[in-house]
C-alpha cells in the first residue's frame, strides 16, 4: 500500500523544516525528503577541514531576515549575536581604511572625515540609514502576512521621495546623489549586489530588490552571527519538526513529482537505494523552482513552478572558507585586525572597482581584481571552535566573492583552471591590504593541505541544487503583490497554477536569505484551506 501524507516537502533546507514544523504542529502528517546526508540544505555547519574541530557555516553565514516570531512560535533553542563593527574597508594603494562602528557614530564620522576630507559622505550615509529604516519599518511587518498591494506598502512608507529613491529609480542614482566618495558609495552598493550580477544603474532594478532585502531585516537591517553556527538553526528546526511529529528523511533523492489540484505522488530513492512512491495531499517545493520544474516534467505534470518570461537563474559568486592560526595584521596600523575582521571586511568594493569587475566578467573574463566580502565568525562566536583551536588563537574566515558569474566557469574543460585563477586573484586582492601574506597564517589540515575551501556557482549547483549557483534560487522579487505576473493581493506568494503544489523555498515571493519566511507562508497558505 502506498503511504500517504497530508504534505510532502521536497527539500529539507531551513525553509522546508519551518514548513514541516508548522504543519505538523497543526496536526498534519508531513514527510520531508532531503537529498543531502543531513537536513539543513545551505544552512548547515560542517567540519570542512579534516582533523580540525572548527564548525564552519559553510554556505550561508549571517542572519537578518529570520523573524523572531518564527523562533518564538516554534520554540527554537537558537540565538544570534550582534556585531559591533558594521564594516571595515581598506583603501586600495594606501595604509588607510574606512571603519563603520555600529555603536559609535562619532568614530564612524571621524573615519569618514579622514577618508573624504569632509562630512558630506557621513551626512549622506546617515540619511541613507534613516531612509532604509523607514523602508524596513513598513515592509518587515508584512512578510508573515498575505501579500499587500504595492500601493499599500507605498502608503505605509509614507514618503514618496524615499519610495522613488529605492523602488522606482536605479539604486546607483540614489547612491551617487548622496555619497560623493567612490569608496563610501561602493560599500553601500554592495548590499544590492550580493549574489546578483548587475550594475548600480541596471534598468531591471534587480539591484534595488537585492538591496531592499538586505536592509529590511528585523526592521533595522542588522546582520547577526548565529550562535553555534548556522547549523544550530537547522538543528533546532529539525528538532522542532520531529517533536511535532514530522518525518524527516535525509539521503532521499526525489526523482519525479506527479500532481494535480487534488494531490499528487512523489517518487524518490531512499538512502538504502530503494525506490518508493508516496501519496501527498499537497506537495511543497523547498527546492528551487527550476529544480521543481525538472521533477514535475519527469512526473508527467504539465504545470510549472517558474513563470513565462522569468530569466534563467545564474549565481554570481565564489565562496571561500579558510581556517587561520591567527588573524593577519593590516597595513592600516590604526585599526585592530579584531575590529576590521569582526564586521564585514570589504575588499576591492569601491563603486568604480565594482563596475570594472562587472564589465570584465560580462566580457567573459575572470576579473583582474575580484571584489569580495569577508567575515570572521569566530570573533563574535568562539563556540564554533573546539577547545584546542580556541586556545591556540585560531580564527575562521569566510569570503564571498562578487561578480564571478556561473558563465565564467560553464565550460567543464576549463572549470578547474578558471576556479584556481579566481581563487588566486581573490586572495591576492586581500593580500594587498595585509602586512603579512595570508598564506603565512593558514592552518593545514590532517592531510597537510592548506585550509582553503572554495566553491564556484557550478559546485553550489551540484552540491545544493542551486540553479547555476543562484543563492536566491532565482531573481529576488518585490515583497508585494504583482497582478501582472499572476501574484494576486492577499495570496501568500507561494502559490502555483496547481492548487496542490506550493513553493516553500527561497524562490517564493519574499524568499532569499536565511529567513524561514517562505516556509511559514507555505504552511499558512495550506492550513488556511482547511
Amino acid at each position: 500500500m502506498t503511504a500517504r501524507y497530508d504534505a510532502v516537502i521536497v527539500g529539507g533546507g531551513h525553509n522546508g523544516l519551518v514548513a514541516a514544523a508548522y504543519l505538523a504542529r497543526a496536526g498534519r502528517s508531513v514527510l520531508v525528503l532531503e537529498r543531502g546526508r543531513e537536513v539543513g540544505g545551505a544552512a548547515v555547519s560542517v567540519r570542512a577541514f579534516p582533523g580540525l574541530d572548527a564548525r564552519l557555516s559553510r554556505y550561508s553565514y549571517l542572519v537578518s531576515l529570520l523573524p523572531g516570531r518564527i523562533v518564538d512560535e516554534l520554540d527554537l533553542d537558537f540565538a544570534v549575536r550582534r556585531r559591533r563593527i558594521s564594516s571595515y574597508t581598506p583603501v586600495a594603494g594606501t595604509d588607510r581604511g574606512l571603519l563603520v562602528d555600529a555603536q559609535d557614530a562619532a568614530r564612524t564620522r571621524a573615519s569618514m572625515r579622514a577618508l573624504t576630507g569632509g562630512d558630506a559622505d557621513h551626512d549622506g550615509w546617515t540619511a541613507l540609514a534613516r531612509d532604509t529604516v523607514r523602508l524596513a519599518e513598513a515592509v518587515w511587518p508584512t512578510l508573515l502576512e498575505p501579500l499587500p498591494t504595492r500601493e499599500a506598502v507605498r502608503a505605509a512608507v509614507g514618503d514618496d521621495a524615499v519610495w522613488d529613491a529605492f523602488v522606482e529609480r536605479p539604486l546607483g542614482e540614489t547612491l551617487a546623489a548622496r555619497l560623493p566618495h567612490d569608496l563610501v558609495r561602493g560599500v553601500a552598493l554592495t548590499d544590492g549586489l550580493i549574489g546578483t550580477f548587475a550594475t548600480a544603474d541596471e534598468p531591471s532594478l534587480r539591484q534595488n530588490r537585492c538591496f531592499l532585502y538586505h536592509v529590511i531585516g528585523g526592521g533595522t537591517g542588522d546582520w547577526d552571527v548565529p550562535v553555534g553556527g548556522m547549523g544550530a538553526l537547522t538543528g533546532a528546526l529539525a528538532h522542532a519538526a520531529r517533536r511535532a511529529g514530522a518525518a524527516l528523511f535525509p539521503g532521499a533523492e526525489v526523482a519525479a513529482i506527479a500532481v494535480d489540484d487534488d494531490g499528487g505522488e512523489v517518487t524518490y530513492r531512499g538512502a538504502d537505494g530503494t525506490v518508493r512512491t508516496v501519496a501527498a495531499g499537497a506537495v511543497l517545493g523547498g527546492c528551487a523552482p527550476a529544480v521543481l520544474d525538472r521533477l514535475l516534467e519527469a512526473g508527467g505534470t504539465a504545470v510549472r513552478a517558474t513563470r513565462a518570461g522569468d530569466p534563467a537563474p545564474e549565481g554570481a559568486q565564489l565562496k571561500i572558507n579558510l581556517l587561520l592560526s591567527r588573524l593577519p595584521p593590516l597595513r592600516d596600523t590604526a585599526v585592530d585586525p579584531r575590529d576590521a575582521f569582526s564586521g564585514t571586511f570589504h575588499v576591492g568594493e569601491s563603486a568604480s572597482a565594482l563596475q570594472t569587475a562587472y564589465e570584465e566578467a560580462a566580457r567573459g573574463a575572470v576579473p583582474a581584481r575580484p571584489p569580495s566580502e569577508i567575515y570572521c565568525h569566530s570573533l563574535t562566536d568562539p563556540s564554533i571552535l573546539g577547545p584546542e583551536l580556541l586556545a591556540s588563537g585560531a580564527q575562521t574566515l569566510t569570503l564571498f566573492g562578487l561578480h564571478l558569474p556561473a558563465r565564467l566557469f560553464a565550460d567543464p574543460a576549463t572549470h578547474d583552471e578558471r576556479k584556481a585563477l579566481a581563487v588566486r586573484r581573490t586572495l591576492d586582492e586581500l593580500d594587498r591590504h595585509l602586512a603579512e601574506p595570508l598564506a603565512d597564517c593558514l592552518l593545514t589540515d590532517a592531510d597537510g593541505a592548506p585550509c582553503v575551501e572554495a566553491k564556484t556557482p557550478q559546485e553550489l549547483d551540484r552540491d545544493l541544487g542551486l540553479p547555476a549557483g543562484n543563492i536566491f534560487h532565482r531573481d529576488l522579487q518585490w515583497p508585494w503583490a504583482d497582478p501582472g505576473r499572476g501574484i494576486a493581493p492577499g495570496s501568500w506568494g507561494v502559490e502555483t497554477d496547481c492548487a496542490a503544489l506550493l513553493l516553500c523555498g527561497a524562490g517564493a515571493v519574499r524568499g532569499g536569505g536565511v529567513s524561514g519566511v517562505p516556509g511559514h507562508n507555505a504552511a499558512r497558505a495550506l492550513l488556511q484551506r482547511g
